[in-house]
């Protein structure tokens, strides 16, 4: 049906008149009846009563008139949310990030969010695939490296470095790992050279494993190389953003590390002005600050 003639049909109903619809819709008389006329014959069926006194609607104009006052309502529901979300941030917002990243470092810190905004909804996607953000497939993306798409609002948000960690237990039970050339005594737990990467990762890897290490583990994530390490099956390559919420890493030569991976921020020009979108960058950047703050009173310590 088509939605024109459904609304004139509701004025007419609303008002019971030609005429009173007319004035409400800014149409002639004729115009409006002519409308009416054609939904009728479209549904086969008369709608309203003609009397001397106006029109009436007939048993099948009521359950139409019923429907069209539902519809009504639910769009002035839906515009009056679209006007409050000026002001509020509710809805869903499509967050794709790296399966790493996305399980170790953002989605433990999500409740924040949440109790600031409880009505947002979020749907997290982590993948390695980049998602393409201007043809909608995220909302929002957080990135290994600077986003290539155009039309793409963007912010650095940190530097990472992919560095060596052991557990403590381990390095009690093993030969100590005081340069790479001890490298030989021990497991390496790393993601493949051949796995989807930052190309700073898959460098210190291919690195690493000149040294001939006594035995390999590779995982296709950090989660799973960081459940390894915790395990003590070995010596892991894994992200510096992990030290803070896992202290019982130990860090395993100090003066091996990749080179800056830089994560970025992204989000499509057409949500510049989004508030769920600034809710979140401003949630992650918040977050960050205060790690890097957090970061830095470690080092002193130490």
């Amino acid at each position: 049906m088509d939605w024109d003639k459904l609304r004139i049909f509701h004025a007419v109903a609303d008002a019971g008149s030609l005429t009173h619809a007319g004035d409400t819709l800014h149409l002639s008389q004729s115009a409006v009846s002519r409308q009416i006329r054609a939904l009728e014959e479209s549904l086969n069926t008369t709608l309203f009563h003609r009397h001397a006194r106006g029109l009436i609607l007939t048993e099948q104009g009521e359950l139409l008139f019923d429907a069209t006052k539902s519809m009504l309502k639910r769009l002035d529901a839906a515009a009056a949310r679209i006007r409050d979300s000026e002001e509020e941030v509710f809805g869903e917002l499509k967050v794709t990030t790296t399966t790493g990243f996305g399980t170790l470092w953002l989605a433990p810190r999500l409740h924040k969010l949440y109790e600031m905004y409880p009505d947002l909804k979020i749907d997290l996607m982590l993948e390695e695939r980049v998602l393409d953000l201007p043809m909608r497939e995220a909302d929002v993306a957080i990135r290994m490296k600077e986003p290539s798409q155009a039309d793409l609002i963007r912010k650095k948000l940190m530097s990472v470095r992919m560095r060596l960690y052991a557990s403590q237990d381990y390095l009690d039970t093993h030969k100590p790992i005081e340069s790479l050339s001890d490298m030989p005594n021990h497991r390496l737990i790393c993601q493949s050279p051949n796995s989807f990467q930052v190309s700073a990762g898959s460098t210190l890897v291919q690195h690493l494993l000149t040294f001939e290490p006594q035995s390999l583990l590779t995982v296709n994530n950090y989660f799973g190389a960081l459940q390894a390490i915790l395990a003590n099956v070995g010596v892991g390559v894994l992200p510096d953003y992990l030290t803070e919420d896992f202290p019982n890493l130990i860090r395993v030569l100090p003066d091996v590390e990749s080179g800056e991976v830089p994560v970025f921020l992204a989000y499509p020009e057409e949500l510049r002005q989004s508030k769920r979108v600034s809710a979140f960058r401003d949630f992650v950047q918040d977050e960050i600050f205060a790690h890097r703050r957090r970061m830095r009173v470690l080092a002193e310590e130490t």
